[in-house]
């Protein structure tokens, strides 16, 4: 079977954040740069949904992986589409750190929890959930904060790094992934300043911050248009390479 016949599928998780939902009412809108019918159905998984996923309990990814090959064995389905659209950056763990005097332990674990070994998790158990030939795409939501070569500013230690590592990630599994399929696509996604709780706290003047709907509806004609030859780097929302 491939990517143009029976039922395509379409994952979002982090489906619970401003982005990922809106990733998820983009798709399902059609919202994808193809057809209105580019994806039959478009499953999403959060730590509130059913079932749910939860980076900090392995238990549960692998019973959400479960859940998913099951909907769509029971229809007939391929997935088609990953969209990984987690990630932290404040809240009750910590701040992003202005210096290295401000480094803590617990901070550092928390961010690299979610937004590296989370992700990590489910490359391990949704990966393989993807066809083993056709067209295929998973894409990981980054930042371009993340970008060792991109990195003017400092600070922010724990969520740069969590995210350069992410990316490193992806690259790995890029080249696996490719070995298993050599027409899949997995790369690490810079969606802008996007306008959810993550980044209120941090928004500047003059600083350009999109609608979560806008920032989706880019993100997902991206992910239409990526190619093989863009698999294991990290893409704006613009479509632009940028430098790891």
């Amino acid at each position: 079977m491939n990517d143009n016949a029976g039922r395509r599928v379409a994952l979002v998780i982090g489906a619970g954040g401003g982005l990922g939902a809106a990733l998820v009412r983009q798709a399902q809108a059609g919202q994808a740069g193809g057809p209105a019918d580019a994806y039959q159905q478009v499953l999403a998984l959060g730590r509130r949904t059913q079932p749910p996923l939860d980076y900090t309990d392995e238990a549960s990814v692998a019973a959400a992986a479960r859940w998913v090959a099951a909907q769509c064995a029971g229809s007939g389905a391929e997935l088609r589409l990953l969209i990984v659209a987690s990630g932290f950056l404040h809240g009750a763990p910590g701040q992003p750190e202005r210096s290295w005097a401000h480094l803590d332990a617990a901070y550092l674990n928390h961010v690299f929890a979610i937004n590296t070994i989370g992700p990590a998790l489910v490359m391990k158990h949704f990966l393989p959930l993807l066809p083993k030939t056709g067209r295929c795409v998973a894409g990981f939501v980054s930042a371009k904060v993340g970008s060792i070569g991109d990195n003017a500013l400092g600070g922010w230690y724990g969520y740069r790094a969590s995210k350069a590592a992410l990316n490193q990630l992806v690259k790995t599994a890029s080249i696996e992934l490719t070995r298993r399929n050599k027409d899949s696509i997995c790369v690490a996604l810079h969606p802008g300043t996007v306008d959810t709780p993550l980044s209120q706290p941090f928004a500047k003047t003059g600083l350009k911050v999109r609608p979560p709907d806008e920032a989706a509806a880019d993100l997902l004609r991206v992910l239409d248009s990526v190619t093989a030859g863009d698999t294991g780097g990290l893409i704006d929302y613009r479509g632009e390479k940028l430098p790891f």
